[in-house]
């Protein structure tokens, strides 16, 4: 599922909203039926828990803190530490490297999806993987899927009912600093990650806010929504040919969905540990241009074919 933090600020009109409650509730009520035991999510980070000064391009968290960017919950997740180590072993016995990480940052991106689905953050038992997404350079599409399988396999060893989720957007260009255009305190807090003051989280929840204002009214620099490059990710998904993406090239994937478009990375991967299970099939299935949330907006829910 994609997430947004003007889900949780004011400006997206209410029926926008409305829309995409009435599905994240349909994403509800399956995982309600499926009643896991164990979360694992695949989740970018947007310079709230990884920074340029130390940059992995995937790590398991063995514990992990929510930040609290846009309203989202503040505190410890929780994290099956044994689980997660021997998780991060099997990935790197598949010859995946992957960092890990014993005091895990992490936010909205992990969180609201955690919170829209199960209520409060807490009340499941979650095993967090970050992806990079963001910060360039980036590992080419494949180790993405490659990452997924490892875990996937891993998981099939556990005798437990596991959901997996991949939090991401597809099409979209949000207002993110880069090491190109940030100015002096950004890249402070970019790649050496200074922590923001609450004027200076309100400033930035402001000028998100502004910015999909302008960007709603078509008056934005910003790049616009593919839904045509959306719709050919999301009809790969769910014929499950994932192998297909492995032909993307990162600047295809940055020419044709934006510059935060490579959170379809946790897509990916989310797709590719089901897919060890053997062939999907996807059910609720939602997709929508939401301009006001500066992001096409999309929901899948799978499970393993009779």
């Amino acid at each position: 599922m994609s997430h947004s933090p003007l889900l949780n600020l004011p400006g997206p009109p209410r029926d926008l909203l409305d829309d995409v409650n009435a599905a994240i509730g349909r994403a509800r009520e399956f995982v309600g039926e499926y009643d896991p035991e164990l979360v694992v999510i695949f989740s970018p980070d947007h310079y709230n828990g990884f920074f340029y000064k130390l940059m992995p391009s995937f790590c398991i968290g063995l514990h992990a803190n929510g930040v609290g960017d846009y309203g989202s919950y503040a505190g410890p997740l929780d994290v099956p530490e044994q689980i997660a180590q021997q998780c991060a072993k099997a990935v790197l016995g598949a010859d995946v490297d992957i960092a890990v990480s014993a005091s895990m940052d992490v936010d909205h991106g992990t969180v609201q999806p955690l919170e829209k689905l199960f209520g409060t953050a807490t009340s499941c038992s979650v095993i967090p993987i970050f992806i990079n997404a963001i910060a360039m350079p980036l590992g080419p599409l494949r180790r993405c899927r490659a990452l997924g399988t490892a875990v996937g396999e891993f998981l099939a060893t556990l005798d437990k009912r596991v959901l997996v989720i991949g939090s991401g957007g597809l099409s979209h260009s949000p207002p993110v600093p880069t090491l190109d255009n940030a100015g002096p305190a950004g890249l402070e807090r970019i790649v050496h990650g200074q922590p923001m003051s609450s004027e200076q989280r309100q400033a930035r929840q402001t000028a998100v806010i502004d910015a999909a204002k302008s960007f709603a009214a078509g008056d934005s620099t910003l790049a616009p929504l593919n839904p045509a490059w959306d719709q050919r990710f999301l009809e790969i998904v769910d014929g499950g040919h994932l192998e297909d993406l492995d032909q993307w090239s990162n600047s295809f994937v940055m020419h044709e969905g934006g510059s935060s478009a490579h959170e379809i990375r946790t897509w990916i991967a989310a797709f590719a540990a089901l897919a060890t299970a053997g062939q999907y099939q996807t059910t609720v299935r939602y997709y929508k241009q939401a301009p006001d949330l500066i992001a096409a907006f999309a929901i899948r829910t799978a499970v393993p074919s009779p």
